[in-house]
């Protein structure tokens, strides 16, 4: 078993940053794969980013491509989302997720994650 439990989130102004964190135990992540996702209201679960836990290998949703980036502390068991220049429509529940890395082709596909944090909240007012 994996247990995750985010933090970071808040309100914050259009324009601000937040570094979001995710802390991971139950288990080592060698063969794993790390995803941060969100949710809007009314909205289906969209990727964020991911990154590979052994080899650091990462990818981000092209719509948050240089605003957001993936990291993680292995010594730390931490997953991070550092996101820059908010917008308001980047309002949603954002949550971390882990599963075994089964191949690129799937690492972006929330239905694909066996663990899930609770989630944390994050609100960019105008």
């Amino acid at each position: 078993q994996v247990q995750l439990v985010e933090s970071g989130g808040g309100l914050v102004q259009a324009g601000d940053s937040l570094r979001l964190s995710c802390a991971v135990s139950g288990r080592t992540l060698g063969n794993y794969v790390m995803g941060w996702f969100r949710q809007a209201p009314e909205k289906e679960r969209e990727f964020v980013a991911y990154i590979t836990w052994s080899s650091g290998r990462t990818n981000t949703a092209d719509s948050m491509k240089g605003r957001f980036t993936i990291s993680r502390d292995n010594a730390k068991n931490t997953l991070y989302l550092q996101m820059n220049s908010l917008k308001t429509e980047d309002t949603a529940v954002y949550y971390c997720a882990a599963k075994v890395d089964i191949g690129v082709g799937y690492r972006t596909r929330p239905s694909t994650y066996q663990y899930w944090g609770q989630g944390t909240q994050v609100t960019v007012s105008s």
